[in-house]
């Protein structure tokens, strides 16, 4: 990584990644393109999208075709409801090279090593299989097989992978997992209980790396929107955009200020 890279990190988030594609668009508008992006799940997809040259509108188009439910998608003889792998021809429409290095931009996938219990991040070789790992949530997909390794879900031990971007000189991250407060009439099913204990994990985790970013965009509003709905994508797009948008004036604003 060269020293004067510039660096975007994106978090995982389900559908709420949405958010990403906004945040982009938001950065481009004020002259920031990242060139080396690290990301976790959804941020991984979102990430691998951009950095195959697909414009923030584009990537919003592919989360809104991803049907997570459908009939044909359920895991037979495998430890998850969603098979993982019936994914593997949607993403090939849109990298039709499975390779790392296919890709305009430098990119790190995250993911939870399951058999040794450490985090792994993927940059070179074959793209596809690290990207559906990534956003492997357990519990919902089943984790994917690499080599003679199992993965999962990036955010399980990294929801917002800062350290594979932390040589380049500006550092940009976004935040779409954010924890909101919830009333006792909003654990319906034991998936509300679970999704609850792995948010706030994550999320304490998450927090202790915003420092390491020089403007980090952490819209609240997310919070309001599930992880697996995809009801309002253009909704989500548009807090992202939102949101980065005033983060990047409100930075502008203080160099303003310093240089004065």
């Amino acid at each position: 990584m060269k020293t004067n890279d510039i660096g975007l990190v994106l978090s995982g988030g389900g559908y709420r990644g949405a958010a990403h594609a906004g945040a982009i668009k938001a950065l481009e508008e004020f002259d920031i393109f990242p060139n080396c992006i690290s990301g976790t799940s959804a941020g991984a997809l979102a990430g691998a999208l951009y950095a195959a040259s697909y414009s923030p509108e584009e990537i919003l188009e592919v989360f809104k075709k991803i049907k997570i439910f459908e009939v044909t998608r359920y895991a037979r003889n495998k430890p998850g409801w969603v098979d993982t792998d019936t994914f593997r021809e949607f993403l090939s429409a849109y990298f039709p090279e499975d390779s790392f290095a296919a890709l305009n931009k430098t990119l790190y996938v995250t993911s939870t090593d399951l058999l040794n219990g450490h985090v792994e991040v993927f940059h070179s070789g074959a793209l596809i299989a690290p990207l559906l790992a990534s956003a492997s949530f357990p519990g919902i997909f089943s984790p994917v097989k690499i080599g003679d390794g199992l993965y999962a879900d990036g955010g399980i031990l990294d929801n917002f992978p800062v350290d594979p971007v932390k040589n380049a000189e500006v550092i940009y991250g976004v935040y779409a997992n954010p924890v909101m407060k919830m009333e006792l009439n909003d654990f319906k099913h034991s998936y509300d209980v679970v999704n609850r204990a792995f948010q706030l994990r994550m999320h304490k985790s998450s927090l202790l790396k915003f420092p390491d970013c020089d403007v980090v965009v952490n819209p609240e509003e997310l919070g309001n929107y599930r992880l697996f709905s995809s009801n309002h994508l253009d909704k989500l797009f548009e807090i992202g955009y939102k949101c980065t948008h005033m983060a990047l004036m409100k930075k502008k604003a203080e160099i303003h200020y310093l240089e004065k």
